[in-house]
């Protein structure tokens, strides 16, 4: 066997896990809807629940039939569903992204945040907003989109280098160290100017405060496209799971699919980071714990990513809005919080070789 490969230390690896019983169809579907209905218990949270209160009653009005003279409802209508859409959005694109990600270098340390590809867009962004005077959503949305595919481009590069290629624990290294980088660049670039930290800081954490519904709109239709690329990548995804050569023998066209794995994710964290900045380990935790549920076929892993992804970001959100009231805790923190724990159990689980 030839380049390096990921193994635990008693476990099996990738061919083997093809090898395991799968769950039947209407098992999966199940725990589909049933991910589904948390869902839409922790959209209900939100919209319920944050640092103010309000009445349920102006919750169910809020949404329904909103008199916006009446501040309960006017919080739900004007910041909650928002924020909760701004939740939905971004869970979403960054489940399906680290979900791909995953599947297509065969890396459970992928994650859009780790190797830097949130960071990238963040800083497109910002570029574009403090230095071209860029406004609208529909226009710095491209710079997000290019930045996150620079700065992929960028980790590939650095982790390739050397006799042993792109190995997992490389590329990880490449990507914390150029996230640490262009994190720093924001930085730099928001305190030339009070006035642009205080307006634009939710770039350096991430927060689903800071989007307005028509920013919303605008950037729907890319995380839509988006979807729809990594949701019909299932089958490739499971054939490249089997190694590239067993693949082609399959039939996979693996160029192809690289390239359509590459440009789903782009677009996803692209649009994601426009809508939330840039949060992490949602792409990295959720879609192990798909996995978890779903065995290794990535036509489920990835639906179930979609769902559970927004889940955590949503109940982080909530988390961030109770435990520093009256003021409140970044999403992005309370991610990091959250996700450092399976990150810890997934290192301390697995054993880097190189064979």
């Amino acid at each position: 066997m030839s380049g390096p490969v990921l193994l635990a230390k008693g476990k099996p690896g990738p061919v083997d896990e093809e090898r395991r019983p799968r769950r039947s169809r209407p098992v999966l579907a199940l725990g589909l809807l049933a991910g589904l209905g948390v869902l839409f218990l922790a959209v209900v949270a939100s919209l319920a629940i944050g640092s103010g209160d309000v009445a349920f009653r102006d919750v169910v009005q809020g949404v329904l039939d909103p008199d916006l003279s009446v501040k309960g409802q006017l919080i739900v209508q004007e910041v909650r569903i928002p924020r909760t859409v701004a939740g939905l959005l971004a869970g979403a694109a960054l489940g399906l992204a680290g979900a791909v990600m995953q599947g297509v270098a065969r890396n459970p340390l992928a994650d859009p945040q780790l190797l830097g590809i949130n960071a990238g867009a963040s800083v497109a962004v910002v570029f574009s907003i403090t230095l071209l005077g860029i406004t609208q959503a529909n226009q710095f949305i491209w710079f997000g989109f290019l930045g996150a595919l620079l700065a992929a481009l960028v980790v590939y590069g650095v982790g390739s280098l050397g006799r042993e290629g792109a190995t997992p624990v490389k590329l990880a290294l490449a990507g914390a160290a150029t996230a640490a980088v262009l994190t720093s660049v924001t930085s730099a670039v928001l305190l030339q100017d009070r006035e642009s930290y205080d307006k634009f800081r939710f770039w350096q954490l991430g927060a689903l405060t800071a989007r307005s519904s028509e920013v919303l709109w605008q950037v729907s239709p890319f995380i839509a496209v988006g979807v729809l690329l990594a949701l019909a990548l299932g089958p490739q995804l499971n054939a490249l799971s089997l190694g590239d050569d067993l693949a082609r023998g399959l039939g996979q066209r693996v160029g192809v699919t690289r390239m359509v794995s590459a440009l789903a994710v782009v677009v996803l964290c692209g649009a994601a980071t426009v809508v939330a900045g840039p949060i992490g380990f949602v792409g990295l935790a959720v879609p192990h714990a798909a996995r978890l549920i779903t065995g290794p076929d990535y036509r489920w892993v990835l639906p179930y990513s979609m769902v559970l992804a927004p889940v955590m970001l949503l109940v982080a959100d909530i988390v961030g809005r109770v435990v520093a009231r009256p003021g409140e805790v970044q999403v992005g923190v309370v991610t990091a919080a959250i996700g450092c724990i399976p990150f810890i159990w997934l290192v301390r689980r697995r054993k880097l070789v190189e064979l």
